[in-house]
């Protein structure tokens, strides 16, 4: 499926720097910079970015994260004001869709066909890291109330990319979870236990299955 203003907007990249979290320092690579010209990504990432939570990011199902421009206008709206490319902390800033309704083993197609080929995995939880980031304690708060979560990606084929670049989406299963559907499933106590265990069916990020898996034997026992 393709859409002519469906394109990469900003790449981003991000270098260790001090966050303050409580009265505590942390080092993150939360803080995504756009970078100029074309970049490198592989089964790792974008070239030059770095992760340093990688208890909880990064890895080969989580190695680009993806926000949307139509996202983007929506928490515009709702902070009244503009915001940088990279706020969030995604490697990918780009337009044309929307993340919750993104699905789990969705495709897109960056540049040229046979370029970037990138498979959705999980969506973003937010975390006291984003907060710290944003400046605002309350904010993860807010990202679960607007349920705008982005979502990872794991790359399937490697190449170059850059602003500008086409994004060609190719659909999975419509039976497969939607974004949206796994970030409210993480909030949720209990859960349909069928439903989660159809969910394995299809290429979630390893640390959703392992969740999913955990959850499944807790409602076993």
């Amino acid at each position: 499926m393709t859409a002519p203003d469906r394109q990469i907007q900003s790449v981003n990249a991000g270098q260790p720097a001090p966050v303050q979290i409580g009265e505590r320092p942390h080092i993150s690579g939360i803080d995504k910079r756009p970078l100029p010209g074309r970049v490198r990504i592989d089964e790792a990432g974008l070239e030059g970015d770095h992760v340093m939570d990688t208890r909880h990011h990064g890895g080969p199902d989580q190695a680009v994260y993806i926000y949307t421009r139509e996202d983007y206008d929506v928490w515009e709206a709702e902070l009244r004001r503009a915001l940088p490319p990279g706020l969030f902390g995604e490697n990918l800033l780009i337009c044309g869709l929307e993340s919750a309704a993104m699905r789990v083993g969705d495709r897109l197609e960056l540049g040229e066909t046979g370029g970037v080929l990138l498979e959705v995995t999980a969506p973003r939880i937010p975390c006291a890291t984003l907060a710290a980031h944003v400046g605002d304690p309350a904010f993860v708060k807010q990202f679960k109330g607007l349920a705008r979560p982005g979502f990872y990606t794991r790359v399937l084929r490697g190449g170059e990319v850059g602003p500008g670049d086409s994004v060609r989406l190719i659909p999975g299963s419509v039976d497969a979870p939607s974004i949206g559907e796994l970030f409210a499933l993480h909030y949720k106590r209990s859960a349909d236990p069928r439903k989660m265990e159809a969910y394995l069916n299809f290429p979630l990020a390893v640390r959703v299955r392992a969740d999913l898996e955990d959850r499944l034997a807790k409602a076993g026992a």
